[in-house]
């Protein structure tokens, strides 16, 4: 089952299906939309990033277009998929935006647990879901997007919680963590620098550590991070050699990512890739 919904006009598309969705994953790729896997009744297989992840029964799992993920097995999934042009463009509040908690504003891959009565809410809102896409009208884009906000803000409030986020009306840290991310996100292959970052932000990179202190993630370990990640990704799915990945995340020596990427993972890039080939 696959229900399909494109704008034309704007180029937007959306998905909802089940674990045929998956099946063209056995062999890990980008999925290049924004995607919810819900594993209803049974756990769901899966390996993102190169991280083996059971998701459970009645869990919830949010990614973002840039990520690989590969599908090992699992059935009775749920999936929900769109683009940037379908959801993004509108002006959503921060919060539930494609630069929200649920995306480039997590540091981890968010994963929500659903109890029994919010599992009712969600089939309740799939129901809806099904519905507005077999109603052909010149409203649909817009009832299928209201509908989507209101499945990412439900999500949203269940991942706070499970987290034991408390925000301020004006919101502080965890803003300013998301807004990091998300800078991260579309700068780290050119800045590696926090002093970089905490201009955009207003913040002297001091202001921005200190923020950052709580979180048990400095500024400059999610910089890190993001850049390994990234070398990770094309390490293991690219033929890229170490001296283009280098290049590619910003390192004119590739000398230099040689040294972050072994401090990160106690192997040097070639080292990686020898290991990937040998159990492949």
């Amino acid at each position: 089952m696959k229900y399909t919904f494109k704008e034309f006009s704007t180029g937007a598309i959306f998905n909802i299906g089940n674990s045929d969705i998956l099946q063209p994953l056995k062999k890990a790729q980008q999925i290049n939309l924004y995607t919810f896997i819900w594993a209803n009744s049974n756990p769901v297989e899966l390996v993102i990033d190169s991280v083996p992840i059971t998701l459970p029964p009645n869990h919830i799992l949010a990614l973002t277009p840039i990520q690989y993920i590969q599908y090992i097995g699992g059935n009775d999934a749920i999936l929900y998929q769109f683009n940037r042009e379908f959801y993004c463009i509108k002006d959503h509040d921060h919060e539930v935006s494609c630069a929200g908690m649920l995306f480039f504003g997590n540091i981890n891959i968010p994963i929500i647990s659903l109890d029994e009565k919010e599992q009712q809410k969600y089939k309740a809102l799939h129901e809806v879901f099904i519905d507005e896409l077999e109603t052909k009208d010149n409203i649909q884009a817009e009832m299928l997007r209201m509908l989507m906000g209101r499945f990412i803000i439900k999500s949203t409030r269940l991942l706070k919680a499970k987290e034991g986020i408390i925000e301020t009306p004006k919101s502080s840290k965890v803003d300013l963590l998301r807004a990091f991310n998300v800078l991260v996100e579309q700068h780290f292959k050119e800045e590696h620098s926090v002093a970089f970052y905490a201009e955009k932000l207003f913040k002297s990179p001091k202001t921005l550590s200190n923020n950052f202190a709580k979180l048990n993630h400095s500024p400059l370990q999610i910089i890190h991070e993001r850049i390994i990640l990234e070398t990770k990704r094309l390490l293991t799915y690219t033929d890229k050699s170490a001296k283009e990945i280098a290049y590619e995340v910003g390192f004119e020596d590739a000398s230099h990512l040689s040294r972050l990427f072994k401090k990160h993972t106690s192997q040097s890039p070639s080292e990686f890739k020898k290991v990937l080939k040998s159990i492949a």
